[in-house]
């Protein structure tokens, strides 16, 4: 049996690390806790994950290094980055909801709280803890251990068998044997730990094409590169902050009196060159007007904060990068591979920046008396991270380490694929992607760039699309018994439209199913097949490709979100009550025969072609011709032919035995509900081959 232990921050400089490199022969903890799963990373993507494996019957153990759940979503991240709401569904959509009931039931419908909550999508950092906490503790398989920081992994082979972990405030070390393990941390450190590869900082442009990636000056208006870009990869980040959660009621205010520790004036002090250069864009409106803001919904920025309205007077502050006095760029550079001690000194050294540029726009006599009038409406909030001096008690590690696993994610997944209408089709979506890619500076200014700072991709909706998201990205390429939801196997580019908490509790719920189907079947989860995977997560409405026009309660919604993962689809309409033509039917029944394992060519452009009509009528699926008919490419596709198609197809796949037998069929089609009379639609079709699909295993 091996011991993994942590990769230490001494590590040579090189793009990939292998963790075996670290093995220690440490003795394993007395008295092992025995689970099914154990998930490391009270984050989102943790909690998700473990709620889906013990709704699925497994006996789980959750781990987080904090006093408290949730990481960024109940640590001041109170608006939801999600740009369509619709592409994300599962497990995220119930959190969602049940905030939106939170406030109803606590307040009225009808009342300001409720709107500023937005359905559910923007909440207090206690509100979404309270939420986690009882979701969690709904669930009577699964045990929650607090405050407890790993310290090795024990491998036996490619396998992951156990965890050690200590109690901080016990200095208690417990070992965590369990038939899989899931690594739901930020930083990816069980995977590290474990001995899996990973990425660290930036791919060259040239290492998978990507336009966007390694050094990229970028104007944030014109999306036109500028001056100083080369595309070359480095180890650089993009910078980590805290998520504020600050109040404008005076009663619920606790206002900083003092400067915070380090206290470095002229760290701030460019604040003011980028405000006379104009590079804060527009004046600030009046206290007024920014408390109009605050009452009304909308946004506004406050000098170096970008403010976002939540329920009860508060508000989610993200830090504004798009001045070139932006002073967190360059602070996390050890952090990823660093132990705790470093760690701590890492993120104390970002909190005092982050309480100090909050103190230098309150105070600072060189800062418009007007701005700091307005600045002094805002303070921390006496009701929310009590324990922790009023502050967030999670730092906002944007991106660490990333896994290599079977599958890479690009830029290029993110974009129009060639010949579609939209992404790149993935068999084996577990979730789609949908938040453009948006990547904070990494390195902070330079003389003589007097426009950006160097690394910022400020929300590249301009050519990010809804994508699929591949299975296989969670999924280590060597080490087995382990699954990474959170720090996934993505470049640095693709990383930036992945690292939102919608999109990391999709994948921990996808990742929850893969561990629970290896364990049910004896199986590691690079064995699994996408079909069982997906199968699952629609059953608990996961979306796993983006339609504008599928609503979740659509008879078809199942049907077409698997089929769409198999190329049924070139665009993003699915049009389930349209009919079908003979040669749209034809090219689907040619991807159904893919689907269920035959080898067959099937057109492959977003037109539909008769040459697939030819194709099953050489299978003998299709008549050559009928009652002196020939085919009929832009005809529509009877339900009488359909039936006949389908019956011979069920053969074709094994689905039943005998030629021409429709007993199979019309089971499949009562079974189903279809109707009986009218045109065949285009949902009807998916609905048939989906269940006809179970039927062969496929």
């Amino acid at each position: 049996m091996q011991k993994v232990k942590r990769s230490a921050s001494s590590v040579a400089a090189a793009m990939w690390l292998i963790g075996l490199c670290f093995l220690a022969a440490a003795s394993p903890a007395a008295g092992a806790e025995k689970f099914d799963i154990v998930v490391f990373g009270g984050t989102p993507g943790g909690i998700s994950t473990a709620i889906t494996a013990a709704r699925l019957g497994n006996t789980v153990a959750l781990l987080e290094y904090h006093n408290h759940l949730g990481g960024m979503a109940a640590s001041g991240l109170g608006k939801t980055d999600i740009e369509t709401p619709e592409a994300i569904g599962g497990l995220f959509k119930e959190f969602i909801a049940r905030v939106y009931k939170y406030y109803v039931g606590k307040y009225g419908a009808d009342s300001e709280n409720v709107r500023l909550c937005r359905g559910g999508y923007y909440y207090e950092p206690s509100v979404a803890e309270k939420i986690f906490d009882e979701m969690v503790a709904a669930e009577s398989r699964i045990r929650v251990f607090r405050n407890h920081r790993l310290d090795r992994v024990s491998r036996s082979g490619t396998r992951v068998v156990s965890l050690t972990a200590t109690d901080r405030k016990t200095e208690s070390p417990t070992e965590f044997e369990g038939k899989m393990f899931v690594d739901a941390t930020y930083e990816g450190d069980l995977a590290a730990f474990a001995g899996a590869r990973y990425r660290l900082g930036r791919e060259s442009r040239s290492e998978f094409n990507e336009l966007h990636a390694g050094v990229v000056y970028q104007d944030p208006k014109t999306r036109t590169f500028l001056a100083g870009t080369t595309g070359e990869g480095d180890r650089r980040l993009q910078a980590y902050t805290f998520r504020l959660c600050l109040t404008t009621d005076p009663a619920n205010s606790r206002k900083m009196t003092s400067a915070p520790p380090d206290y470095d004036r002229s760290r701030y002090a460019g604040y003011i060159d980028d405000w006379k250069a104009g590079r804060l864009g527009n004046a600030q409106p009046a206290m007024e007007g920014v408390t109009n803001a605050v009452r009304t919904g909308g946004g506004t920025t406050l000098r170096a904060f970008t403010i976002a309205p939540l329920p009860n007077h508060k508000t989610d502050c993200n830090m504004f990068p798009r001045v070139l006095a932006y002073p967190f760029v360059e602070l996390n550079y050890d952090y990823p591979e660093a132990g705790e001690k470093r760690r701590t000194e890492i993120t104390t050294r970002i909190r005092n920046v982050t309480k100090g540029l909050l103190y230098f726009l309150q105070n600072d006599s060189e800062v418009p008396q007007e701005h700091r009038k307005l600045a002094n409406q805002f303070h921390f909030p006496k009701d929310e991270f009590a324990d922790n001096d009023y502050f967030p008690w999670q730092l906002y590690v944007r991106e660490a380490r990333r896994i290599v696993g079977m599958y890479t994610l690009t830029e290029n997944d993110m974009i129009l694929a060639p010949g579609l209408d939209r992404t790149r089709i993935q068999a084996d979506s577990i979730t789609a992607g949908e938040f453009p890619i948006d990547s904070m500076p990494v390195r902070g200014p330079e003389k003589g760039q007097d426009v950006i700072l160097e690394g910022y991709l400020l929300m590249l909706n301009n050519i990010t699309r809804p994508y699929q998201i591949p299975y296989r990205i969670i999924v280590p390429e060597a080490v087995d018994s382990l699954l990474v939801p959170v720090a996934a196997s993505t470049t640095h580019v693709a990383f930036s439209s992945v690292r939102l908490e919608p999109t990391w509790m999709a994948l921990g719920q996808a990742a929850a199913v893969a561990a629970h189907l290896a364990i049910e079947t004896n199986r590691q989860p690079r064995q699994l097949t996408a079909h069982e995977l997906q199968r699952i997560l629609l059953r608990q409405k996961q979306v796993l490709t983006y339609f504008t026009d599928l609503d979740l309660k659509d008879p078809a919604f199942e049907a077409m979100q698997f089929l769409g993962a198999r190329g049924f689809f070139t665009s993003y309409e699915s049009r389930p009550k349209e009919t079908l033509s003979q040669a749209a039917a034809a090219r689907w029944m040619g991807l159904a025969l893919k689907a269920g394992g035959m080898d067959i060519q099937v057109n492959a452009g977003s037109s539909p072609s008769s040459m697939d009509l030819k194709t099953l009528a050489m299978l003998g699926i299709a008549d050559r011709a009928a009652d002196g008919r020939t085919l009929q490419a832009d005809a529509p596709l009877s339900r009488a032919d359909f039936k006949k198609w389908l019956a011979a197809t069920g053969v074709v796949l094994g689905a039943w035995q005998r030629s021409g037998d429709v007993s199979g069929t019309e089971a499949l089609w009562k079974a189903e509900g279809l109707a009986a009379n009218g045109e065949l639609s285009r949902g009807e079709f998916c609905r048939a081959i989906y269940r006809l699909l179970e039927k062969t295993g496929h």
